[in-house]
């Protein structure tokens, strides 16, 4: 793999990865929720998940869904049923005086999981392997792409935990959290337009 794609990669990666999609509005949600720290394993749970995908994508699932697309399209017809969960989830969260004792933000399995279940994960994931991995030296390119998405993810993933860790005191108002919590959840069933529209 020549520097040249490698860097070309980091810049696909950093984009998909700190753009709007589910796994950042979920980081924003819980950021405001349950603050920056609490949100951490959350964080390394969508990295990690980002990266096993990729991997598994690149030695061979996408060959499996090439043969049995009705397998992807259930993949990807679950995924939008379980945000429409979470979207309902969230808009009917209120303040945390309001919820019932231990709330628990998304952990690192969780987040990890829900990977294989999100249709921008899938597009980023399917979309970098067929891009940026060249023939020549396959294994190798797929390993580089992993730690490169590594790199990417973590920092873009830690942006939006902030930034809903630094909305909390705005939102300690009871009618701004459950307004922003509305936010959140349409912000989700949005970002399903591209499964709905594909």
């Amino acid at each position: 793999m020549t520097a040249d794609l490698m860097l070309a990669f980091a810049g696909f990666a950093f984009v998909a990865s700190i753009t709007p999609g589910p796994n950042n509005a979920m980081l924003l949600a819980s950021g405001v929720n349950f603050g920056f720290r609490r949100t951490v394993p959350h964080m390394i749970g969508i990295s990690f998940g980002c990266v096993v995908m990729l991997v598994l994508v690149g030695f061979g699932l996408g060959q499996v869904f090439a043969r049995v697309p009705a397998l992807y399209t259930a993949l990807r017809w679950a995924g939008a049923a379980y945000l429409l969960w979470l979207a309902w989830a969230i808009a009917r969260s209120g303040p945390a005086a309001e919820r019932p004792a231990g709330p628990r933000p998304f952990g690192f399995w969780p987040a990890a999981l829900f990977q294989w279940v999100n249709p921008k994960a899938w597009i980023m994931v399917v979309g970098a392997v067929s891009t940026y991995a060249p023939p020549d030296g396959f294994a190798g390119s797929v390993a580089i792409l992993a730690a490169l998405m590594t790199l990417a993810c973590l920092p873009s993933t830690a942006v939006w935990a902030a930034f809903g860790a630094a909305l909390r005191p705005f939102l300690a108002d009871p009618r701004r959290m459950r307004t922003f919590n509305v936010a959140m959840a349409l912000l989700l069933v949005l970002s399903l337009i591209p499964v709905v529209a594909g």
